[in-house]
């Protein structure tokens, strides 16, 4: 059993849930302040469960570190509060925080998650599938807004009905595919609903596909009509100021500002994909709401309108 803090109040909740561009404060509340002590923040890391320390303070002064340095605080808004304060949170934020009260020899410590709320969706090159090992699924979600997405939200997607026959890479380095309706091709009829987990993978050798995870805009998407060529779907989006849309910021339209709209655009990766909430049978037939893609055509020789973002 842990040992009970004699310092440290245990959270009222293990998690905060936020979206990307807010401000989160993780709580960190002392209920005695003992003669020397310091106080240390740190992110646990999935992939290695190494810690990145964020912030040390003894009180009275305090040292930022690494990458997440010029976005955090401490709320300090009494003597025993050492909080941590995010701001403009991003994707990466995401995962396990640990406070940590160091003093002397005893030290104690209390664990936080940080929840985004977002989405998660399957990603493939247009040379296919299967094409991704684990650094290049990881560069392919980033290029997409979007990051890999973490083992915890393919599962909670899943239990939101995502249900997708090809496996993916997960942040933790894994590889897995989410089935809500067995059927054969995907392990057969059999098998129940779950989460399905390939064997231990090659980071560098192994090749699936990815699955990746975006949260809320800042900006909009909007659909801008026409018979375009990719390049002039590009060119039309920077008449309007915006730059073409990327994969990660359609499906966050569709999931967060209710983008519905029936006419394939260009993206940025070259594939041409509509967002659908109100299913109706002329847009494709399918009955439920979803991002639907038409691959990706010649760039040359078919012409779709194009989705474009407008960052604020």
């Amino acid at each position: 059993a842990a040992p009970r803090l004699q310092y440290l109040l245990e959270p009222l909740h293990a998690a905060v849930h936020t979206q990307r561009g807010a401000t989160a404060t993780l709580p960190c509340v002392l209920r005695a302040l003992p003669r020397n002590y310091r106080v240390k923040w740190s992110k646990v890391e999935p992939s290695n469960y190494g810690e990145n320390v964020i912030i040390i303070t003894n009180g009275l002064y305090h040292k930022n570190y690494g990458p997440l340095s010029p976005r955090v605080r401490l709320r300090h808004s009494h003597r025993y509060d050492a909080s941590l304060t995010i701001t403009d949170v991003a994707l990466e934020d995401e995962g396990r925080y640990r406070c940590q009260l160091v003093n002397g020899l005893e030290d104690e410590s209390v664990s936080l998650t940080l929840h985004l709320e977002g989405i998660v969706f399957p990603y493939q090159p247009s040379n296919g599938r299967y094409k991704f090992n684990y650094h290049e699924a990881k560069r392919a979600c980033e290029q997409q807004d979007a990051r890999l997405a973490t083992y915890q939200q393919l599962y909670k997607a899943w239990t939101e009905g995502l249900d997708w026959c090809n496996a993916g890479w997960v942040l933790e380095g894994t590889v897995h595919y989410p089935i809500i309706n067995s059927r054969e091709p995907c392990g057969g009829h059999r098998l129940l609903p779950g989460i399905r987990t390939y064997r231990a993978k090659d980071k560098q050798r192994d090749r699936f596909d990815a699955f990746c995870f975006t949260s809320a805009l800042q900006g909009q998407v909007y659909f801008v009509r026409g018979h375009l060529s990719f390049k002039e779907a590009g060119q039309a989006c920077r008449n309007h100021g915006a730059a073409i849309a990327k994969v990660g910021q359609l499906y966050s339209a569709w999931k967060f500002s209710g983008l519905d709209r029936c006419d394939g655009g260009w993206l940025a990766d070259g594939s041409v994909r509509y967002p659908i909430t109100t299913p109706r049978q002329r847009c494709g037939g399918l009955p439920d709401p979803g991002v639907r893609s038409f691959g990706f055509p010649s760039k040359e020789l078919r012409t779709y309108g194009t989705y474009c973002f407008a960052g604020t």
